[in-house]
């Protein structure tokens, strides 16, 4: 990859009458019986049926992940299930962003496809609650609600998280179906969920934490691909209480995802404010931060509607090597400064919101 901005810039007007971005608003089936890819494009909600039995896969291409990222300026918390084909991990995390100590960092790993499968959709009322060797986990959805519980041991001390986290009514969500161009079969389906808060409490031994949902906030990966082998991509999310000029208070969030599969029918990018989805262009660094990730990122949108500098403070390295497979992630955790604009053309400034974007090289 190149150093040099890679997309190409126009106005918004310009942009809303060229782009081809596809949008469903009902249910659409994913695959064919022969696991040929039928729909590439995006939605406010998850409109696209998933049949796992229908996936055309390989050694480890079918994956299927709920990975929810709960944040606030001084901790991180992950909770996360993924089926990787051949087996996977349901696991916990907690980092400390400002001092970058990792707390814990626990898989329980598990052999084949069929034991342990999540729910065919992520926002939609669900229930996902099983045991795996020695951890015992329950993540349940709701309408307005979504709770998380996971207990196991490590290094001879017990952890136990609870978590819960606010579903607005109506709460609009980005999810992509990207295709890849090599395999008609091959494709990226991700739901985003956040702008919820998030509030709960995680126990390690005697070490006890609590998050509130004053300032802490919960974003759900929603993942279910049939993918290459080798991919890279960026991953950058945020959410946060603005006012307006009448001094009251609205629940703003971004999500940005480039660099996976072919773009041409959707991007994984919008802002959702006040529950609701406004949409935008693709996205770019000006400059790729490989080697150079806690220099300045610079975002642009091709349309204009996202501005944005994230001041890097801290890179959350992680490296998941399974001897078959590796992802190798640098998330960058910084200050975030800039401006968005709505679908109206209300322009909002953003002043010291504290997330991430992420670097992945994913081989598996």
């Amino acid at each position: 990859m190149s150093n040099e901005l890679k997309r190409t810039y126009v106005p918004f007007n310009e942009w809303k009458e060229k782009s081809k971005q596809t949008e469903y608003t009902e249910s659409t089936p994913l695959l064919a019986p022969d696991g040929t890819l039928l729909a590439k494009g995006w939605a406010r909600h998850n409109v696209f049926e998933y049949d796992r039995n229908r996936v055309k896969t390989g050694l480890t291409s079918r994956k299927e992940w709920d990975f929810y990222n709960i944040q606030n300026e001084e901790m991180q918390l992950l909770i996360s299930f993924a089926n990787i084909n051949i087996g996977g991990y349901v696991g916990v995390r907690l980092v400390n962003l400002k001092t970058g100590e990792v707390i814990v960092d626990s898989n329980e790993y598990f052999l084949g496809a069929n034991r342990y499968v999540p729910p065919a959709k992520g926002d939609i009322p669900n229930r996902f609650k099983d045991k795996i060797g020695k951890t015992e986990f329950d993540f349940n959805t709701m309408e307005t609600e979504r709770t998380l519980w996971i207990k196991k041991p490590f290094k001879g001390k017990m952890i136990e998280a609870s978590v819960s986290m606010d579903i607005m009514p109506g709460l609009e969500n980005i999810t992509t179906v990207l295709p890849f161009a090599e395999d008609k079969t091959k494709y990226f389906m991700t739901t985003k969920q956040f702008c919820m808060p998030c509030g709960g409490t995680i126990r390690y031994g005697d070490y006890v934490y609590e998050f509130s949902k004053e300032n802490s906030f919960c974003a759900l990966d929603w993942g279910r691909v049939n993918t290459i082998h080798k991919m890279v991509w960026y991953w950058g999310n945020g959410s946060t209480y603005v006012t307006d000029e009448k001094g009251e208070k609205h629940l703003l969030g971004f999500e940005i995802t480039w660099a996976i599969g072919d773009e041409s029918n959707a991007t994984e990018t919008c802002l959702i404010y006040d529950g609701k989805v406004h949409k935008f262009g693709a996205v770019d660094v000006e400059k790729f931060p490989k080697d150079r990730f806690l220099e300045p990122w610079k975002f642009v949108s091709e349309d204009g509607r996202f501005n944005m500098t994230m001041m890097p403070t801290f890179d959350n390295h992680s490296d998941i090597d399974l001897k078959i497979g590796r992802m190798n992630c640098h998330q960058i955790f910084g200050w975030w400064n800039g401006d968005v604009t709505l679908d109206d053309g209300t322009k909002i400034e953003i002043k010291d919101l504290f997330t991430f974007c992420e670097y992945v090289e994913n081989r598996w």
